[in-house]
């Protein structure tokens, strides 16, 4: 079957819980990223909804997939917006209402499209076992988590409450953070199997990290050796690496103009997400994931998911 009759088959024949951060992103462009001492000029281009759940939510809706969400919203101005935007998403969170707000992130955009975060905690970071206890979780599920909350404060109530689960497949996004996870808890991490996804610089921590091989390639079979479980190795332009212990291979790229890279990742994990959820191959589902970060870093901001309609339009060749 193409990929292109395939999108018709997304369908949830796995649960899918996502769990993780809501915040707002403050984005604006810069011409250079500030030295220390200064005082830089920046034009605002947008206030939008994002963080790493948020977006992937937002990506598995608009192609169809259904999740139950665990982003934490609290009471305030930040939490006010993420939650009326969610609304004309028709998305809700199981974990809404608590004392606090929402967290924000100040994304500076340079000419070339890099961007660079500095944020601000909020509720997101606050998990505890009462927020836990109110998701129900199917066997065969697949569980997906970030970096941020993974090496936050919070991080081991999340690992120990995945180490409850049975017969789930996490799916992580360790983001900038890999680096920041202590061992100890990284070992407990990789003990429950998880798919790891990673950008080029993020594998190049890891492979540091762990004592692997640099190369993507000799990474990923050292990878599975050590850790037995499977992982995806962004290369942007280049397409995507994809390792398991049942296949392997580079997933093809969907050449795109790039506007700006907020919420590549994020939205990169809802397609394969969806892919896997509806019982796809690994290397099927990363393509997906590259077809939807492709229409992502074309547009302005990271809560524009495309549906599946526009990739259609846009991807001829999905």
């Amino acid at each position: 079957m193409s990929q292109l009759a395939r999108l018709s088959t997304l369908s949830n024949q796995r649960q899918i819980t996502v769990v993780g951060a809501a915040v707002i992103d403050v984005i604006a462009d810069a011409y250079a990223l500030p030295w220390r001492g200064c005082d830089i000029e920046l034009q605002q281009q947008s206030v939008n909804i994002g963080g790493c759940a948020l977006n992937i939510a937002v990506a598995l809706k608009r192609l169809g997939i259904s999740a139950q969400n665990a982003l934490p919203m609290g009471q305030g101005v930040w939490a006010d917006i993420i939650r009326n935007t969610l609304a004309k998403e028709g998305l809700t969170s199981e974990i809404d209402g608590i004392t606090g707000d929402n967290g924000w992130c100040l994304a500076l955009v340079e000419p070339d499209g890099e961007r660079t975060f500095m944020s601000f905690s909020g509720v997101e970071n606050q998990w505890n076992a009462d927020w836990l206890a109110r998701l129900s979780i199917a066997p065969n599920s697949l569980v997906s988590l970030s970096g941020y909350q993974l090496s936050s404060p919070c991080g081991e109530r999340l690992v120990e409450w995945l180490e409850g689960l049975p017969d789930v497949t996490p799916f992580i996004d360790f983001g900038p953070r890999i680096a920041d996870i202590p061992t100890p808890l990284m070992a407990r991490i990789m003990a429950c199997r998880p798919i790891i996804s990673l950008n080029r610089q993020e594998a190049d921590i890891a492979a540091e990290r762990f004592a692997l091989p640099a190369q993507t390639q000799a990474f990923g079979h050292a990878w599975l050796e050590t850790f037995n479980a499977p992982l995806i190795v962004r290369h942007d332009k280049d397409g995507a690496w994809y390792f398991s212990q049942q296949e392997e291979g580079l997933a093809a790229p969907f050449p795109t103009m790039v506007v700006d890279t907020i919420g590549a990742g994020d939205s990169h994990a809802g397609g394969t997400l969806a892919g896997l959820a509806s019982g796809w191959t690994l290397g099927d589902a990363v393509r997906l994931g590259n077809a939807v970060a492709s229409w992502v870093v074309g547009h302005r901001g990271g809560d524009c998911s495309p549906t599946r309609e526009e990739l259609l339009l846009t991807h001829k060749n999905i």
